[in-house]
């Protein structure tokens, strides 16, 4: 099939996999939409996912209502179209006020480019006089990053059979769990979902301390 009927099925998984995000009562999902490396493939490839995103946005902005899911992005969104652009703040407006889930697209993203410009900006403000270079910390840099105000991920998902974080949520994904699957990402649903959280539960999370310190692994 096109690449781009890919495209379209790796839509609905996300649909499948916000949906089931939410009747777990899973409180932060942030998938890795479009990275800023994805502006060098085929330009029809490009304005087929820019589409896509579009009717994504508009065709789920009535269950992110119903179901209290607020949207927010990461990245360099200021890159993208200006048509995505205003679909994106129609949505992120209308579902501000949503407290029940939060729902974050990855988009035109790069997690050294966000470290970048988050050292940039802890730069200017130190050469400023605004910043002491002697008070920046873990805290510090983790609220200059796009993500701010959000929980460092539990779990990262790695699709398609390969074994790379592709530039994602370096930071941040510092201490999470990794799941890795050979399922491509438009036929990943909720039975895989459902898989990787089963793979979760059995980790024992221990954050440099030894088994007997961190504990059994959280109840199912």
């Amino acid at each position: 099939m096109p690449r781009a009927e890919g495209h379209r099925m790796g839509a609905r998984a996300v649909r499948e996999v916000v949906e089931c995000a939410r009747e777990l009562g899973i409180p932060y999902l942030t998938l890795y939409a479009f990275s800023l490396e994805n502006w060098g493939r085929p330009e029809p490839e490009v304005k087929t996912l820019m589409a896509l995103l579009q009717e994504f946005l508009r065709s789920e902005l009535p269950l992110m209502l119903r179901h209290g899911i607020r949207f927010r992005t990461i990245g360099e969104t200021s890159a993208l179209p200006f048509a995505v652009r205003q679909v994106l703040s129609g949505t992120l407006a209308a579902t501000a006020g949503n407290t029940d889930m939060t729902l974050t697209l990855a988009l035109s993203y790069s997690g050294r480019d966000e470290i970048v410009r988050a050292a940039r900006g802890i730069a200017a403000d130190a050469a400023a006089g605004r910043l002491d270079p002697e008070s920046v910390t873990e805290e510090l840099v983790s609220g200059r990053l796009d993500t701010a105000g959000m929980p460092d991920p539990d779990l990262v998902v790695r699709t398609s059979g390969e074994i790379r974080v592709s530039n994602f949520l370096l930071w941040q994904s510092a201490y999470a769990e990794f799941v890795f699957t050979d399922i491509l990402w438009p036929d990943f649903g909720k039975a895989e979902f459902l898989k990787a959280l089963e793979e979760f539960s059995r980790r024992t999370r221990r954050f440099g301390l030894t088994d007997e310190q961190a504990g059994p692994p959280p109840a199912k």
